[in-house]
């Protein structure tokens, strides 16, 4: 199994607008890894791709923007690290156990 599989049912609702675009881009970034034995593991690997996609540690709290992913609109582009700290990698790591 691949990790961008667990990444095929987006969430809803989002962060702000740019999330959907750093969702995808994930999936797209873990395309061809290999699921890893633990959950643990699986949070790291996800950690590591989402600073690589963003410039940004998971720990950063403030939001921001990342331009590639900028389509219009208020808070285009914007990305919510809570959002993904506390919603979107748990879910993940969620769906490493599920069968």
């Amino acid at each position: 199994m691949k990790i961008s599989e667990i990444f095929e049912d987006e969430p809803k609702p989002w962060g702000f607008r740019g999330d959907p675009y750093l969702w995808r881009e994930l999936k797209e970034r873990l395309d061809n890894v290999d699921m890893p034995d633990t959950p643990e593991q699986l949070k790291s690997i996800i950690e590591k791709e989402y600073e690589v996609a963003t410039g940004h540690p998971i720990n950063h709290r403030e939001h921001f923007t990342v331009e590639r992913f900028m389509q219009g609109g208020m808070s285009s582009g914007g990305i919510r690290p809570e959002f993904w700290h506390n919603c979107e990698i748990p879910l993940l790591v969620k769906r490493h156990a599920a069968p």
